[in-house]
Formats: structure tokens, C-alpha cells, sequence
């Protein structure tokens, strides 16, 4: 089963960017879907967006336009850039992989937009 360590996350002023990292170990990440997920205080965890094996994405409305989800398979990685960062986008964010009904997480970063 695959490992998955996020980094990348810290506090950010409104406007700004941030760039999400997510490291595998233990499996090949090529062969999973890649989901970034997000969970604000006593709320349960959303999606934000995926990336298939073959590069397809999706992303939730709020994201659109702000957040690109990419992989880098000879790195064993997934990203998340998020620019134009709002209040709003504070959570924690997590990283999923997923294949044939069986997921892995790991251990979330957190991301604090304020000024």
C-alpha cells in the first residue's frame, strides 16, 4: 500500500500562492487516482480535485481557475498549486490516493489565508 507525506502548506496572505506536495513511497503513484482534499474546523472533508493515472482533472467549483492538480510519476509526486489564495481556502489539506475500492491518505498540511 502506498505511503503518502503532504508538505507545502503554511500561512499565506490573501492574493498569494501556495504549492502542495505530495510524496509516495512504498507503491508506484502512476497507478493510483490522486484526489487533494480539504476539511475546515467540524466540518467533514471535501473534495477539492483529482488527476487520473492518464492526466484527466477535476475540480470543485470554488477552485476553478485558482488550483491546478499535476503529477510528476518520475518523482513519485502530486502537486497542488493554488494561487489567487481567499480566507475561505483555510483547512487542512490531505492528500488521497485510490485504486480498486482501496484508498491511502496521509497525514494532511495545513493552510492558514489571512492578513
Amino acid at each position: 500500500q502506498v505511503q503518502l507525506v503532504e508538505s507545502g502548506g503554511g500561512l499565506v496572505q490573501p492574493g498569494g500562492s501556495l504549492r502542495l506536495s505530495c510524496a509516495a513511497s512504498g507503491s508506484a503513484l502512476s497507478i493510483y487516482v490522486i484526489g487533494w482534499y480539504r476539511q475546515f474546523p467540524g466540518k467533514q472533508r471535501e473534495l477539492v480535485a483529482t488527476i487520473t493515472s492518464g492526466g484527466n482533472t477535476n475540480y470543485v467549483d470554488s477552485v476553478k481557475g485558482r488550483f491546478a492538480i499535476s503529477r510528476d510519476n518520475a518523482k513519485n509526486a502530486a502537486y497542488l498549486q493554488m494561487n489567487s489564495l481567499k480566507p475561505e481556502d483555510t483547512a487542512v489539506y490531505y492528500c488521497n490516493a485510490a485504486r480498486l475500492g482501496k484508498t491511502s491518505w496521509g497525514q494532511g498540511t495545513q493552510v492558514t489565508v489571512s492578513s
